[in-house]
């Protein structure tokens, strides 16, 4: 069989095998770059749709805005013909695949912003043509694949299976992690048919190590929302675990390092000042959005974002009873937060718990600073701050320091040794613990 006669699915099948498939990346950013890399790294050629004039301008000069992406891997794949950006939406007809990796907001109701998901597959719709592989990667509700995007691309009157290939690959980035990444962790692949299924696995095999199919998209819609519930879900149960053992005057690191020790049964998660990221604290509403539509409540998921969402309130309460029980009220105090990343070692503030915690303290009257080794700066209620260096003269000279984000490159034994009081959110200071006067 000569390739002018293949069907679509095996032409790009064969596209694949010998790597001279066009990969087209819709969204530069926490997802879509890193994900870029490894179709690069793998031997394809790889074009970058970006709405952000500085994201294609930087990355085009080789620049890499990603911290989990070395400027250096970027700067090599542009200068060998590997990686281009652009932000043309007309030229979505060059890729084989379009991946898009674009963001899935809530609204302050809590339901589901998909303006972006619906803006890019209607620049797809635009431009697709036979033999095109669409797959969506951003975290949605189920059903969003087959509802929303099935009928507008169907709408060009090109049949799914046939002529194009749609499916849902959900994102599991875990920005930070040194051990997993994007091509080491497993990717789950559901498609609209076996075909496109097929099709999907054949081009994503050779960038990433292993792929799970899944029999529909809606079922791979759903483990992402899955996985980062059952995260949330937990996370909100030993946060109330830290209420409860603040109450019973018991310190609940000891209580859940103690249970740790089952080899079976338990798995072990720490309580903190809240949820941030992109992920846990708004995948769970998406699901809980759905279940709304079909007259089900979802208990779990709201409860848990219940609990989580009120952590900042609970730890700013810690810091104005400790300021009280040494004679000072929080207005007028100089209040420190150590760490304003929504996770350590990053710099991704996105829906950080620091930026409630920042809030809070200032409507208590507090006088805050910051100090992030990695966000330099930061903008909250339209007021810039700036990340203040960490020195022995800055821990005499404030009231408090509440650590929020347990970054491994600060000195936690001079925070311990020179702060006068430290409300530790996260036990950072369980290493230096006696030295100074935290909680």
């Amino acid at each position: 069989m000569t390739t002018a006669a293949k069907s679509p699915a095996d032409a790009l099948i064969a596209k694949a095998q010998d790597r001279s498939a066009l990969i087209g990346i819709v969204g530069l950013g926490y997802v879509g770059l890193p994900l870029a890399m490894e179709f690069a790294r793998a031997g394809y050629r790889v074009l970058g749709f970006d709405v952000n004039p500085k994201v294609v301008d930087g990355l085009g000069e080789g620049r890499s805005h990603i911290q989990d992406v070395p400027q250096a891997e970027v700067a090599g794949f542009v200068k060998a013909g590997k990686f281009a950006v652009t932000a043309d939406l007309a030229r979505l007809s060059e890729p084989d695949l379009v991946s898009i990796c674009v963001p899935t907001p809530l609204s302050k109701t809590k339901d589901p912003d998909v303006s972006y998901v619906l803006a890019a597959t209607d620049s797809v719709k635009r431009t697709l043509r036979r033999g095109q592989l669409i797959v969506l990667e951003s975290t949605t509700y189920p059903g969003t694949t087959r509802e929303l995007m099935l009928p507008a691309l169907e709408g060009t009157g090109l049949r799914v299976g046939e002529d194009f290939f749609l499916a849902f690959s959900p994102e599991r980035v875990d920005p930070g992690n040194p051990k997993w990444n994007t091509r080491n962790t497993p990717k789950v692949v559901g498609g609209i048919t076996e075909t496109c299924r097929r099709v999907a696995v054949a081009i994503y095999q050779p960038a990433i190590a292993r792929l799970v199919p899944v029999s529909s998209p809606e079922a791979a819609e759903l483990v992402k929302i899955l996985e980062n519930t059952f995260r949330s879900v937990n996370i909100g149960l030993v946060n109330e675990m830290a209420i409860v053992c603040d109450k019973l005057g018991v310190d609940v690191w000891e209580v859940i390092d103690a249970a740790a020790t089952k080899p079976f049964g338990f798995m072990k998660f720490t309580p903190g000042p809240g949820v941030g990221g992109h992920c846990i604290p708004l995948d769970p509403h998406y699901l809980a959005w759905k279940m709304r539509t079909l007259n089900y409540r979802t208990r779990f998921i709201e409860l848990a974002g219940e609990i989580n969402a009120d952590m900042p309130v609970y730890w700013v309460a810690r810091v104005v009873d400790r300021l009280n029980e040494r004679g000072k009220a929080a207005r007028g105090s100089t209040v420190l937060v150590l760490g304003v990343a929504y996770k350590k070692d990053i710099d991704d503030v996105r829906e950080s718990p620091a930026l409630d915690v920042i809030r809070l303290l200032r409507q208590r009257g507090a006088v805050v600073q910051y100090h992030d080794p990695h966000v330099p700066t930061l903008r909250e209620d339209a007021v810039e701050l700036k990340s203040v260096p960490l020195t022995a003269e800055l821990l005499q000279s404030v009231d408090c320091v509440i650590i929020v984000t347990d970054h491994t490159d600060i000195d936690y034994a001079l925070v311990a040794g020179r702060a006068p009081l430290v409300v530790d959110t996260r036990n950072a200071l369980a290493a230096v613990r006696g030295k100074g006067d935290g909680e």
